[in-house]
């Protein structure tokens, strides 16, 4: 089947279908990805398909409601931000069952300019990966959003100290992320964030502890003091 932007969300499903594998399959799940409903197509043949079918808003709508991992990662894909509503993102964010995907869609969220709206609100809602969207959109951020003031990402830093007892696991993951990404970002968030990595290496709380150590061992690393021009 030859895909096009004029192709439907069925005809895309139906050509996804024809591209599964259950080795594939097999793989995702050994990267603790939800399989349930995936086919196997991995996503660098995804993002073949997105160039060939570009941004269609109201098609990517169809092929998130499928359900299907692959046809969801391409909705992420194909999706436009500029007509994406907050309504649709927080469905969208209720609806995921995988990291792999809430990470695709963080990325989307970013794109239209949802950080300030729906951050804290993410990351105060006590399901796991709603809370994991919070945190995966602070760490994008934290690399794509390169013209952002870095009060910006500093002024999440206490949100990531208030969820840093979580101790499930993709938002414990997730946690430590945006830490250490807000760190790496310059000589100016890495102070902060090393000082709250160093505050957390230091706590009680066992998950406190282990994401503190972790972000503070790569951000005191050498390789990213001498990327930031920071003395040893």
């Amino acid at each position: 089947m030859t895909l096009s932007p004029a192709s439907t969300a069925g005809e895309i499903i139906e050509h996804l279908r024809t591209l599964g594998s259950e080795e594939n399959v097999a793989g995702m799940a050994r990267f603790g990805i939800e399989t349930g409903t995936a086919l196997g197509v991995s996503n660098v043949e995804l993002r073949r398909i997105a160039r060939r079918v570009r941004s269609d808003h109201a098609r990517a709508l169809e092929l998130w409601k499928s359900d299907i991992r692959e046809a969801r990662i391409l909705a992420a894909f194909t999706a436009d931000p500029k007509a994406l509503t907050r309504e649709e993102a927080r469905r969208w964010a209720a609806d995921c069952d995988s990291w792999e995907v809430v990470d695709t869609i963080a990325d989307l969220f970013l794109s239209a300019r949802f950080e300030q709206a729906l951050v804290t609100e993410f990351a105060a809602d006590d399901r796991e990966f709603v809370r994991r969207t919070a945190f995966a959109m602070i760490a994008t951020a934290a690399v794509h959003l390169k013209e952002e003031p870095d009060a910006t990402l500093l002024a999440w830093l206490p949100l990531i100290e208030a969820h840093a007892e979580d101790r499930r696991n993709y938002v414990k993951k997730a946690v430590n992320w945006a830490l250490r990404q807000i760190g790496k970002r310059n000589a100016a968030c890495h102070g902060p964030a090393l000082a709250l990595a160093q505050k957390l290496a230091a706590s009680e709380n066992r998950t406190a502890r282990w994401t503190g150590r972790n972000a503070e061992r790569e951000l005191n690393g050498t390789q990213v003091r001498g990327r930031l021009g920071l003395r040893a």
